[in-house]
């Protein structure tokens, strides 16, 4: 499975969906910083799933119609910063989008994170990472889960991937800088977190209107998670299993 993940830079980039949907050809699209009234509901072969209604900075997820059928989508608030408090870009920073993809009968879960900015501190951003992670525990038990976006986390990486392992999760991250402004400003800002899948690679593409570059995600379904997510289906049949909306039990690890 393919994912492109973008930081529009406050929509500036939108015009250039239609070239890099159509050169890379994702089965699911996640944009951060786009204005939802001007954004299309399909681009190409991608359908849009969800979008943030009251945000400045919108946060969206596209899925590919022919792979993929819609089960359902949230939006989620997040702890908020000092600047998001003054300002007001962003009331939710995590659109989660649950899907059945029809080519391998099974589950999972795509969502579009954006991290508080660089103005706020890393434990504000973990904490945010963290109840990421819980919501997608909530809303989909046991499901394969790739969680893409701007995590404005350029320094100190290998500290936060310890502490995302807490939750079961992998963080994986290019090579390449994906952030870049005025030749100055530069680092690894947009990255993925996944359980149940395996990621193969994060490519860092080429920038465009944006100050990031667009990320594109190579993630392959694990094994085990096939596994674990047919023994919680036969379960919840039975009636023996946790259903749907049953809580996450709270495992602290990134605060």
């Amino acid at each position: 499975m393919n994912v492109v993940s973008y930081n529009l830079r406050k929509n500036r980039a939108l015009c250039e969906l239609d070239d890099l949907t159509s050169r890379f050809d994702p089965d699911v699209l996640c944009l951060q910083e786009c204005d939802i009234d001007s954004l299309p509901t399909e681009i190409g072969s991608l359908r849009l799933a969800e979008a943030t209604r009251g945000n400045r900075l919108g946060i969206s997820v596209f899925y590919r119609a022919d792979r993929f059928r819609l089960i359902d989508s949230q939006t989620h608030q997040l702890k908020k910063s000092l600047h998001d408090r003054v300002a007001a870009p962003a009331h939710e920073r995590l659109v989660a989008t649950r899907l059945m993809d029809l080519t391998r009968d099974r589950e999972l879960m795509v969502a579009s994170f954006h991290g508080a900015p660089l103005t706020a501190l890393n434990s504000l951003r973990r904490n945010q990472i963290r109840t990421s992670f819980e919501r997608l525990a909530q809303f989909g038990a046991g499901l394969p889960s790739l969680m893409v976006g701007d995590y404005n986390y350029p320094f100190f990486q290998r500290h936060l991937q310890q502490r995302v392992r807490t939750h079961g999760y992998e963080l994986t991250a290019t090579e390449q800088r994906t952030y870049q402004r005025y030749r100055i400003f530069r680092g690894r800002y947009d990255m993925a977190t996944s359980t149940g899948f395996t990621v193969n690679r994060v490519t860092s593409l080429p920038q465009g209107l944006s100050d990031h570059h667009p990320i594109l995600v190579n993630a392959s379904y694990d094994d085990s998670s096939a596994s674990t997510q047919t023994l919680t289906s036969v379960a919840t049949k039975s009636g023996h299993g946790p259903k749907s909306n049953t809580p996450a039990t709270f495992v602290p690890g990134l605060a």
